[in-house]
């Protein structure tokens, strides 16, 4: 809570200090979190990225930064650049789940020594999702992890980050790749890493067919998933599923009738 508490005042200063009506896109630099908090006389994180990391996956912005958003908008930190960022009036900023989804039960394949020893709810996530093949059920693509953590430079926004990276081979014998965003506990999927992992595609692997995923614990055996394209009005959900991963002898003749009897989309 104390390291929440200044880190509002010292976002809500930089932007308050460069925000003038009518803007819809408000420039800073990284360097900038040292003057504030200076000027503020608050004591400087020792990462001053987990100050923007903050309010980008864990909290809200602070309410004196969200009444400035124009109507049906709200604010999103994008990267600018090398240490440098903007906040975006952006009319979608974070991924929810959607409560109504039907459940899909999948026997739980993850290794009990990875049960184990998983040290984080973003690790243990990717470890369930790497494990059950969830990837490949999810998008009818063959596909194989490539990458994790992968960190890489892209114009015009600086370093990114992507939690997981798979190549994925259909029937027709098109490739694909498949960014995957990860996220446990609290923190939120944003928009902006959608929107990075994009660009990861169009700047690295600009030949592969391009299905940006994002997977969020619901709970400790349920995982939703969600795949992503791109539209005229920008970056959309194209397909959401949530799946329950059960122990194999849980699952019912009447739970494979009813998914025989599932129209597919």
């Amino acid at each position: 809570m104390a390291d929440t508490n200044r880190y509002a005042r010292i976002i809500e200063r930089i932007f308050l200090d460069r925000f003038r009506p009518g803007m819809t896109q408000v420039p800073f630099e990284r360097e900038e979190i040292v003057r504030i908090a200076r000027k503020l006389k608050i004591e400087l994180p020792k990462n001053l990225g987990d100050v923007i990391y903050s309010f980008r996956y864990r909290t809200d912005l602070p309410k004196k930064i969200r009444v400035h958003a124009p109507p049906g908008h709200s604010w999103m930190i994008r990267p600018a650049g090398r240490a440098q960022y903007c906040f975006v009036a952006a009319s979608v900023t974070y991924v929810t789940p959607n409560r109504l989804i039907a459940e899909t039960k999948a026997p739980d394949a993850t290794p009990g020594v990875i049960e184990m020893y998983a040290m984080t709810d973003e690790q243990a996530l990717l470890a369930k999702v790497r494990y059950n093949r969830l990837i490949d059920i999810f998008t009818g693509v063959t596909c194989y992890s490539l990458q994790s953590h992968l960190r890489t430079s892209v114009s015009g926004m600086g370093q990114v980050e992507t939690d997981e990276l798979y190549v994925g081979v259909d029937r027709r014998g098109a490739h694909y790749i498949l960014p995957v965003q990860a996220k446990g506990g609290r923190d939120k999927l944003n928009m902006v890493q959608i929107e990075q992992d994009f660009a990861v595609c169009n700047t690295k692997f600009s030949s592969l067919i391009c299905w940006p995923v994002a997977a969020q614990f619901l709970d400790e055996s349920l995982i939703a998933l969600f795949l992503f394209e791109r539209t005229d009005q920008g970056i959309a959900i194209s397909a959401e599923r949530h799946y329950r991963l059960v122990p194999p002898e849980s699952m019912s003749p009447a739970d494979l009738e009813d998914y025989r009897n599932r129209t597919l989309d």
